[in-house]
């Protein structure tokens, strides 16, 4: 190995632990990106549509959605409470019922008594050092969470100067292919965002419509976890259906059969002819890679790695087919 390429590779390690240090801060602010080009597809649409300025199309952009947030709020927070506090009374029965079905199995019929075991003084004093851990922990992800809406805030009210930035940053030569790229990852990622959001969001509806027209308990809290979960390729529609299914078994065999068949449909009819034909001009990930994704990041970063693989891997994959496949694979002699 020459000097040139010893240097390069010392140059890498040295990147990729500093990379690793400060993985959270970079953490937030790929976040803020995300969230900075989710805040910029209707702010750009306003700007189409309307004489205003980008400050002024992100105020309107914000304020409709507090808004929109507060009152889809004060409909829907009281119910959605009320339903979490059934489904915590709902869960000894539950298990119960999988228990009879089971055939009374021992892990089952003894989990009661090990929650009693758990109540004891003993048992409590390490849980409430934990429960302090927890505290602390979301106080430190309510403040990531706040830079990062700030962050967000800045990127969108001013997009070149922070993308001129980028490219100052890149070699002369290779300046216009970097613009280019930084415009087909914005353009991907947005699309991808519009995309599940409408997804994500017919689910929740038709899945909270077709489980009240059953009359299966708790319809919204189940629509809403079926909806979330739809950004969760895979896995995710799977183990959503595992709570109306469980609600459903309290009522009668015949009720979950039912509620089975309706989330069937529903994941089938998302899977293969809503989520195509709403990603069909941006990236549609493959369920392995994005699943990978997920499972990876989730390891190595908890919670937040599990939220933003999926962003991360529809700009890998521009990236990956603009630079790693047409700039040298596809010229590879």
């Amino acid at each position: 190995m020459t000097l040139r390429g010893l240097i390069g590779l010392l140059a890498l390690v040295v990147l990729g632990l500093l990379a690793w240090e400060l993985r959270w801060v970079l953490l937030v602010l790929f976040g803020a990106v995300v969230l900075a080009v989710a805040l910029d597809v209707p702010v750009s649409w306003l700007r189409r549509f309307t004489p205003m300025h980008r400050p002024q199309a992100l105020v309107v952009v914000v304020v409709l959605l507090l808004l929109g947030g507060w009152q889809l709020g004060e409909l829907l927070l009281p119910e959605l409470i009320e339903q979490v506090q059934q489904f915590t009374q709902l869960v000894p029965a539950l298990i119960n019922r999988v228990g009879e079905l089971l055939g009374g199995v021992a892990m089952l019929e003894s989990l009661e008594g090990r929650v009693a075991d758990l109540a004891t003084f003993d048992k409590l004093q390490p849980l409430g050092g934990q429960l302090l851990g927890f505290a602390g922990g979301a106080a430190s992800s309510t403040i990531q969470l706040l830079l990062m809406v700030l962050l967000a805030l800045l990127l969108v009210l001013d997009p070149r100067s922070h993308q001129r930035l980028v490219l100052a940053a890149t070699p002369a030569h290779y300046r216009p292919m970097a613009g280019e790229l930084l415009s087909a990852c914005r353009e991907a990622l947005g699309g991808w965002l519009a995309g599940m959001t409408i997804s994500a969001s017919a689910v929740f509806l038709l899945t909270w419509a077709g489980l009240a027209a059953l009359k299966v308990p708790l319809a919204l809290l189940s629509g809403l976890v079926c909806g979330l979960l739809t950004f969760v390729p895979t896995i995710g529609p799977t183990v959503a259906t595992l709570l109306p299914l469980a609600v459903a078994l309290l009522v009668s065999p015949a009720l979950a059969l039912q509620v089975l068949i309706l989330r069937l449909v529903l994941q089938n009819a998302e899977a293969f002819l809503l989520t195509p034909l709403l990603l069909s001009r941006t990236v549609n990930l493959l369920p392995t890679v994005a699943l990978m994704a997920q499972l990876s990041l989730g390891a190595l970063l908890g919670l937040p790695g599990v939220l933003l693989a999926l962003p991360l891997v529809v700009v890998l994959q521009v990236l990956s087919q603009r630079v790693l496949v047409e700039q040298i694979m596809d010229r590879w002699l």
